[in-house]
């Protein structure tokens, strides 16, 4: 398993942007599909994004597509999130995953996650 630990979550305003970061460890980190899920309170764990192993392409949930970009630097072992025209309910906890495996927007299927960082959105 690779560890994760995710960083720049905040305060932002409703309409204002944050770009979350996710570092992994190991040597393997381009081998990984890694992906971005949020919890809100009293819901599910919901899939946000994921970029493939590799050249990475990406995948979006529709409720993203447009306004959430998602990266990564596999020489820095960093995946990044880039988050613009946020919404209260953009209001999460976000976590970075990893799997060893194609892209998935199921949360069962990844192997790894982070501790998660809050986002709140003040409407």
């Amino acid at each position: 398993q690779v560890q994760l630990v995710e960083s720049g979550g905040g305060l932002v305003q409703a309409g204002g942007s944050l770009t979350l970061s996710c570092a992994a460890s190991g040597r393997t980190f381009s081998s990984y599909t890694m992906g971005w899920f949020r919890q809100a309170p009293g819901k599910e764990r919901e899939f946000v994004s994921a970029i493939a192993r590799g050249a990475g392409s990406t995948y979006y949930a529709d409720s993203v597509t447009g306004r959430f970009t998602i990266s990564r630097d596999n020489a820095k072992n960093t995946v990044s999130l880039q988050m613009n025209s946020l919404k209260p309910e953009n209001t999460a906890v976000y976590y970075c995953a990893a799997r060893v495996g194609t892209s998935s927007y199921r949360a069962v299927a990844y192997d790894s996650w982070g501790q998660g960082t809050q986002v709140t959105d003040s409407a």
